[in-house]
């Protein structure tokens, strides 16, 4: 099994294309706290960027950087310039094309903006192990990055029909990407579940988990299985996982249980026992633990959001 397939096919993402720019120096735009990740690709030029009046990051050409938390950040060209506030540009509605702002002089540059969303149970178990501001540099980007990247600069670079589905699918497969690429960049022990999917014993050891999550498996078993002692096994877990064995267990039968509410109908009763749980009790008491509701309530919850997007 793919786990990182397996993952991201129980939960909603996707993302949005909201600018390709055309900058003339000097320029400066100030980017609004917001609650998902946002994403900058420099096609040409250079720029610098500073998340929360911190320290400063330079870009070059074809460099990519994800704000993952949302922060407030800036992008300039020179830092005595006024910063601009983004949400302020002038655009025709429904449309994207090229937005040119700043100066008139040289050097210039170009940058398509965007932003990735991502619904739980993804945000809790994913982006939390990204980097507050990840920046993939080229070659590290890898070839299918940089081609999605330039796909999506020539789409949003002329009004076609279908461009803003066109974008919004490109967008998805960009957070794949990106995620494939952060993950190859990462040394052993970091990046939690998502880096220790390469390990020769606990990736599989992960496998097996999103295999079969009802099952009761137990240190043992899963040690003898991937080649390795009940205690050698716990520790090389918890030390690239970052949480014991058995409490990645629960988050992992939980997002399903989470899936099965949100997208079936299944009675509680059933969705407990498909997931490892012999009494609804144990079940909901570790799901209101869990995410803050019991699954009757979540699954209200989340069909009224459903229904109202």
């Amino acid at each position: 099994m793919d786990v990182l397939a397996d993952v991201l096919d129980r939960v909603r993402f996707g993302g949005t294309l909201l600018y390709h720019f055309e900058l003339g120096h000097p320029w400066s735009l100030a980017v609004s706290k917001r609650p998902y990740a946002r994403f900058h690709y420099l096609s040409r030029g250079t720029a610098t960027l500073s998340v929360d009046q911190g320290e400063e990051l330079h870009l070059s050409a074809g460099d990519f950087v994800v704000v993952t938390r949302g922060q407030q950040h800036l992008l300039y060209s020179d830092r005595l310039e006024k910063p601009f506030p983004l949400i302020n540009l002038e655009r025709p509605v429904g449309r994207l094309g090229v937005v040119r702002h700043g100066g008139n002089s040289e050097p210039r540059a170009t940058m398509i903006c965007g932003n990735f969303t991502v619904s739980q149970p993804l945000r809790s178990s994913v982006l939390e192990f990204l980097p507050p501001v990840l920046v993939l540099r080229p070659p590290t980007n890898g070839e299918g990055l940089d081609a999605i990247l330039q796909r999506m600069v020539s789409e949003s670079a002329l009004v076609r029909p279908g461009q803003d589905i066109a974008l919004s699918r490109l967008t998805e497969v960009l957070f794949v990407e990106v995620l494939r690429s952060w993950i190859t960049s990462l040394r052993p022990g970091e990046g939690g579940w998502l880096g220790a999917m390469g390990d020769p014993h606990i990736g599989p050891a992960l496998q097996l988990i999103h295999e079969r999550p009802e099952r009761r498996w137990t240190l043992q078993e899963l040690g003898t299985r991937v080649g390795l002692g009940r205690s050698a096994f716990s520790a090389r877990f918890t030390q690239l996982v970052g949480q014991p064995m058995q409490r990645y267990l629960i988050s992992r039968r939980m997002a399903e249980a989470a899936h099965l509410l949100e997208t079936s109908d299944e009675a509680i009763a059933k969705i407990a026992s498909r997931v490892g749980y012999e009494t609804s009790a144990a079940f909901s008491k570790l799901f209101q633990r869990h995410y803050g509701s019991s699954p009757g309530r979540y699954r209200a919850t989340r069909g009224k959001t459903d229904s109202e997007r």
